[in-house]
């Protein structure tokens, strides 16, 4: 019988929602602030990135795309003073202006692990493997734009608006080719290797001591083969 219409496919819209959620998960925990996004989903025709500051990710492996986030002054001021704070530096040690290199780094940083977060989850849910490069931030005047190519065949792309805790607002972009996964067999999305399974299993290595209980039973085996 075929089981077609029970298939689970996940298009560009999963992906899309998959990465807002990446987003909010990472900066609302980082900033200690709620992050959300729209509800509506607008479709564009090419990725840009606009002032004040734009950050970009190409990642390549299972599908390829682009990920584009760009920045209000006020939106990434917001979010840098805050999660610098939650991490105890105080208020006198902060940048002053968003067009400083400290800004941009910690910008960075954040969407390192907001990719980072996203893969993972790409691995999980979709059972492929994408890899990214290192975020790129770039300080833009506001009269310039700058649009951003990769090599997409049937290439889509999406934009959604976020809103930081103080209402302030930043605008993801998604340009990726055109795909479909279709689940054929049933797997636990959810399921996280754990740690510490991975290092019991993995415990005893070369010039390691392996336990007496092993030891003795080889030790037994041995004799017994020579007669003992």
């Amino acid at each position: 019988m075929s089981t077609q219409d029970n298939n689970v496919v996940f298009g560009t819209e999963g992906l899309l929602r998959s990465l807002c959620d990446s987003v909010s998960k990472v900066l609302t925990l980082a900033t200690h602030s709620g992050i959300r996004y729209s509800g509506m989903v607008q479709r564009i025709t090419k990725t840009c990135l606009k002032p004040d500051i734009g950050c970009f990710v190409l990642f390549d492996g299972g599908f390829s795309g682009l990920v584009v986030i760009n920045f209000s002054a006020q939106a990434a001021m917001e979010l840098y003073e805050k999660y610098l704070l939650n991490m105890g530096m105080s208020k006198s040690d902060l940048a002053s202006s968003y067009t400083s290199d400290e800004v941009s780094n910690v910008m960075g940083e954040l969407m390192n692990q907001i990719v980072g977060d996203f893969t993972g989850k790409v691995g999980r849910e979709l059972q492929t493997h994408i890899t990214q490069n290192q975020p790129k931030m770039l300080v833009l005047n506001k009269q310039v734009i700058l649009s951003v190519d990769t090599n997409l065949d049937n290439p889509e792309a999406r934009r959604v608006t976020f809103y930081t805790g103080q209402n302030n607002i930043f605008y993801l972009e998604l340009a990726v080719d055109r795909a479909e996964f279709i689940k054929l067999n049933d797997f636990d999305a959810n399921e996280v290797p754990d740690p510490d399974e991975l290092l019991a299993q993995n415990r005893y290595t070369d010039g390691e001591v392996r336990p007496a209980a092993v030891a003795d039973s080889e030790q037994d085996e041995l004799l017994k083969s020579l007669g003992m």
